[in-house]
C-alpha cells in the first residue's frame, strides 16, 4: 500500500504522511521479527547429561551437538559442563565438587527432564541420573548418534 503525502483535500501533509509511514515501518518490523520467531509453544528445560572428563576436548563437542539437537527437537538444553569450565576449574577438587554436587543438582531439579548422552555412564552421569530417578523425573536415553534408546 502506498502512502500519499497528500490529505484527502490534495494538501500535501507531512505530518500525516510521517505518523503512517511510521506506523507501516513499526508493522513491517514486527512481521519480520514474527517470521524469524523461533518460539512456537512450550519448551521443556531439559538436563543435558553426558561425559565430561577424559577426552574433554570430545566430550565437549558431542555436548555442544547434543545440546543443538535438544534446540532442534523443540527443548531448551541446560548442560552446565559447557558452562561451568569456562571460569572454574574442574582440576581443583573443591570446585569441582561444588558444581558436581550442589550447582548442578541445583539446575537438575529446575529441569523437567534429563536427556542421557552414550552408552558409557561416567560416575558424574550416574549420580545424576540416580538423582533424577529419586525425584521420578523423566529420562530419555540416546546413543551418542542422538537416537532415542528404551532402558
Amino acid at each position: 500500500m502506498n502512502i500519499d503525502k497528500k490529505n484527502l483535500e490534495g494538501y500535501i501533509d507531512m505530518t500525516s504522511f510521517g505518523a503512517i509511514s511510521n506506523i507501516k515501518k513499526k508493522e513491517k518490523a514486527v512481521q519480520k521479527a514474527a517470521n524469524f520467531c523461533l518460539y512456537d509453544g512450550y519448551r521443556p528445560l531439559v538436563y543435558i547429561c553426558s561425559p565430561y572428563r577424559g577426552d574433554i576436548t570430545k566430550n565437549v563437542e558431542k555436548a555442544r551437538k547434543y545440546s543443538r539437537f535438544a534446540i532442534e527437537n523443540k527443548a531448551i538444553p541446560m548442560t552446565p559442563h559447557l558452562l561451568y569450565p569456562q571460569f572454574m576449574d574442574d582440576s581443583n577438587p573443591e570446585e569441582r565438587y561444588l558444581v558436581t554436587h550442589t550447582i548442578n543438582y541445583v539446575l537438575l531439579g529446575k529441569c523437567s527432564e534429563v536427556w542421557v548422552f552414550g552408552e558409557d555412564i561416567s560416575e558424574g552421569m550416574a549420580r545424576e541420573i540416580a538423582l533424577a530417578e529419586k525425584r521420578r523425573m523423566k529420562i530419555r536415553y540416546f546413543t551418542e548418534t542422538m537416537k532415542e534408546v528404551t532402558r
